[in-house]
Formats: C-alpha cells, sequence, structure tokens
C-alpha cells in the first residue's frame, strides 16, 4: 500500500540579505577544498551564496553558531557521520522522465541487437530515480512485456535521493509529459490521501538495484562488465583530470561492445584513448578492434 508521500517545497539557494552566520572567504575556500576531496566536486566561486544557503540548513540542525565551528566539527573524530549530510547537502540532483530522449532511441536500438542475456546496464548517476525507472520502461518497451531480460545497477553519491528513488513515488506534475500508454502502462495513481502521486509499478521496481557509489572511490561497489552505462550531467561538476580518472576506471566495468552514454553539454575528448565517439554524446571504448559506426 502506498504511504503518504508531500514533496516538500524546493528550497531557495540564494543568500539572505542579511546572513545569520558567518561565512569568510577562508570558510568557502574551505569547503571548496572539502567537497573536491571528497566527491571531486569543483565548486566555482560564484557558487558561494548556494553553498552558504546549503549548509547554513546543517548549522541549525547541529545548534552550531559559525561556518567555522562547524567545518571543524567536521573535519574532528566527532564528525564522520556529517561527511554524508554535508556531501548530499552540496550535491545538485537535476533529472526528469525521458530527459535528452534520443539516447533511449539509440538505447532500443542496441539491446534489440545485443544476443546476450541479461543485458546489464549501470546508471551512475540515478537521482531520485527518473533516469532509471526511464531505462527499465524503455527495457520493457523493447522487449514487449514486463519482465525483459535487463538487469540495472542505478547508483547514486547522495543517500537521500537514492532514497526518493527506491520509493518511487512522484508528484503527478512530473509525469504530465508522458504519453497516456505510458502512464497506464507503467504507473500507479494514488486516490485519496495520495492523490495527486504516481507510483511506479513494482515490476519496474524489480529490475533496479539501487546502491550509494562515489564515482571517486578506488574501487566501486559494484560488478562488471556492463552491456550499457549512463553517465549524464555528472562529469560536468568534476574538473578534467577527475573526469580522466573515472573514464579510466570505467573501462574495464564495460564490455567491449558497450555503450556509454553522457549528458548533452559533456564532451571526452581529453579522454580519447579511453572513449571514442560515436556521435550524440554516445562513447564506446577506444581499444574495441572494430570501430563502430557513428550514430545518427
Amino acid at each position: 500500500m502506498m504511504k503518504p508521500f508531500v514533496p516538500s517545497a524546493a528550497a531557495s539557494d540564494a543568500a539572505p540579505k542579511q546572513r545569520e552566520f558567518l561565512f569568510t572567504d577562508e570558510d568557502f575556500e574551505r569547503v571548496r577544498k572539502l567537497i573536491y576531496e571528497r566527491a571531486g566536486i569543483s565548486l566555482a566561486p560564484i557558487k558561494r551564496d548556494m553553498v552558504y544557503s546549503r549548509l547554513a540548513r546543517r548549522l541549525r540542525a547541529l545548534n552550531l553558531d559559525s561556518f567555522s565551528v562547524y567545518l571543524a566539527f567536521l573535519v574532528s573524530p566527532k564528525g564522520e557521520d556529517e561527511w554524508e549530510l554535508f556531501v548530499n547537502s552540496l550535491t545538485t540532483n537535476l533529472t526528469s522522465f525521458f530527459r535528452e530522449g534520443h539516447h533511449f532511441d539509440i538505447l532500443q536500438r542496441h539491446m534489440a541487437e545485443l544476443k546476450q542475456r541479461p543485458i546489464r546496464i549501470w546508471c551512475s548517476a540515478a537521482s531520485t530515480g527518473e533516469e532509471p525507472y526511464t531505462l527499465a520502461i524503455t527495457a520493457c518497451e523493447t522487449f514487449g512485456n514486463m519482465t525483459p531480460p535487463v538487469e540495472i545497477v542505478a547508483s547514486d553519491i547522495d543517500t537521500n535521493v537514492l532514497t526518493k528513488a527506491r520509493q518511487g513515488v512522484y508528484p503527478i506534475e512530473r509525469v504530465e509529459r508522458l504519453s497516456p500508454e505510458r502512464l497506464r502502462r507503467f504507473f500507479l495513481k494514488g486516490t485519496g490521501s495520495q492523490a495527486g502521486m504516481v507510483r511506479m509499478r513494482p515490476e519496474l521496481q524489480k529490475l533496479i538495484s539501487f546502491t550509494r557509489v562515489n564515482l571517486l572511490d578506488a574501487r566501486y561497489p559494484i560488478q562488471g562488465p556492463f552491456d550499457v552505462m549512463f553517465c549524464r550531467n555528472v562529469m560536468i561538476y568534476f574538473d578534467k583530470p577527475t573526469q580522466y580518472e573515472i573514464l579510466r576506471k570505467f573501462v574495464p566495468l564495460l564490455k567491449p561492445d558497450g555503450l556509454l552514454f553522457a549528458g548533452h553539454s559533456e564532451s571526452f575528448l581529453h579522454a580519447a584513448d579511453l572513449f571514442h565517439s560515436l556521435g550524440r554524446t554516445v562513447y564506446e571504448r577506444s581499444d574495441r578492434p572494430v570501430r563502430s559506426a557513428r550514430i545518427k
């Protein structure tokens, strides 16, 4: 039975006119250093107000009176559990169902051509679940049933969004652009106290396993190889050397004939020795013996 799910209003990242906590240049630079070391995220100087508004919530929750005290607590032995909340606070999650829809058309063709079963897919930036559930919908549509021979691993560094993704419950506004056929086939509509909400059908949820993965970790708690890897709109938060190291770790996790999907504003030209562009921000391993034709 679906539980009531009330989405919270989006919190503003704008800085208040008169700040509640002292936030110095040194504090901001320390935050930038810590989040880069911990999660590989490169915060631009223009993100200062965003950092203040998001971390100010943690200061209030801990009843601390300054950023310097908070950061000292974070790096102390007592702050070990705070790291996860620190990273969650500074992680940006923007997603939607069938975002950059041409990728799912390409995925459908690719899955139809694969002979081996099961087909394994890794969604490495799952956020609140819209992308992995879109992958599951595409798999069902490709094979014409609700039990396709597909296994999807969905991961994210943010544990808060993974919890929402596992629930698979969304405000109905999030799916209003989908066709009536897709809504009927893949979603359950809430009634009564759950009116205005939808939930993913259990058959889709069974295709996906959710787990936390920090792309900076030396080893990932997942097993390859994968036929398809989605890493979209996350590399933009890393500098080029960090991107290269992540892509280097991706190579053995992707099958020689597998596809890597990137975001529309991302390019891996600096890692041409690792991945070769097929066009439309789709890549294959550069060590593949026979080059594939460019994707149209």
